[in-house]
């Protein structure tokens, strides 16, 4: 089974370049034009998704939404996708967060409340392997925090997601194997922020 986890198009906090966690901000008109490209690009890089699935959360879920109406299909949307959560740093900006905790970020000194990657991996993980089950090719529409810590529970190299529409592809058998990352971001952006 082929597998493709990208990460949701612009949200109004990533535009203002606030950490999102499990907040529920909705997509800018910039992350719905990303949306609508991505979702043409897909059509000429694959043959189709079997099925289109993404977090509960706005972000991931309209994209989703968006990616459909071009290929087709409904989207199953599940809480197990969900961006994991980041405690009180939910909400505030990169500059506002090395104010208060200088260097935690660089260190990876994550405040209390801050969704580990193990619980990341034990509600995804098993959510995964129920969503394939009778599907060949599947999208899923989630989250960067989603993506990095399925990277690192793979030991895959970090796929660069910096960017909305962006992650990597996976396959799928008895256990799951990443593949090349996958980045649908680039041309959308340059099309769409000149």
């Amino acid at each position: 089974m082929d597998l493709l986890i990208l990460r949701h198009g612009q949200s109004e906090w990533n535009a203002q370049g606030k950490w999102q966690g499990q907040a529920d901000p909705p997509l800018t008109k910039v992350g719905e034009k990303q949306a609508k490209a991505a979702a043409q690009k897909l059509l000429s890089v694959c043959k189709g998704f079997d099925k289109i699935a993404s977090s509960d959360l706005r972000r991931a879920r309209r994209t989703a939404e968006i990616i459909a109406q071009v290929n087709g299909g409904d989207v199953s949307v599940y809480k197990e996708f969900r961006e994991r959560h980041a405690g009180v740093w939910q909400g505030l900006t990169r500059s506002e967060i090395e104010a208060s905790w200088p260097n935690a970020i660089a260190d990876q000194r994550w405040p209390e409340g801050y969704e580990s990657d193990d619980s990341v991996i034990q509600r995804v993980v098993p959510c995964l392997e129920r969503l394939i089950e009778n599907n060949k090719n599947v999208l899923l529409i989630a989250h960067a925090g989603v993506i990095r810590a399925l990277d690192r529970f793979t030991d895959a190299e970090e796929a660069s997601i910096t960017n909305n529409l962006s992650g990597r592809w996976y396959r799928l058998s008895d256990q799951l194997i990443p593949r090349e990352s996958a980045d649908f971001s680039e041309e959308v952006l340059d099309q769409y922020m000149e």
